[in-house]
């Protein structure tokens, strides 16, 4: 699990963040003033990366959040089983099983290559090159 530590205060639209341990895209970040009596607040909403549900975090603008470091990787299609795909790393040669995204169902076949992520030890087909 790769992960690193940054404010909450820096954190942008677009950038990713873990949420209650799921890695997340920040679609909506607003964050306020400290006022006289508290310090500033970062409310950010984000979409998760891979079970695609909405969640929110409201903390202190200098608190740490975690940041997933999401490792792209390239692998070839070794064979299809129905929502399945087998596949091979191309720089490490470890097989293993990907589930095929719906968008990119018609385009997967054996000997295409894929890039894949690696988000907190999950693997995800992004892409078919």
């Amino acid at each position: 699990m790769a992960v690193k530590i940054t404010n909450a205060g820096s954190i942008k639209s677009g950038s990713f963040i873990i949420i209650d341990g799921v890695a997340c895209k920040a679609l909506d970040v607003a964050t306020s003033k400290p006022g006289k009596h508290g310090s500033a607040k970062a409310r950010i909403v984000a979409l998760g990366l891979i079970d695609e549900k909405r969640r929110e975090l409201l903390t202190g603008a200098g608190d740490n959040v975690e940041v997933p470091i999401i490792e792209k990787k390239t692998a070839q299609v070794l064979s299809l089983a129905g929502d399945k795909a087998n596949v091979m790393d191309m720089e490490t040669y470890e097989t293993f099983d990907l589930a095929i995204p719906e968008d990119l169902k018609g385009q997967v076949a054996e000997g295409t290559q894929v890039l894949y992520w690696i988000i907190l030890n999950d693997r995800v087909m992004k892409q078919v090159k």
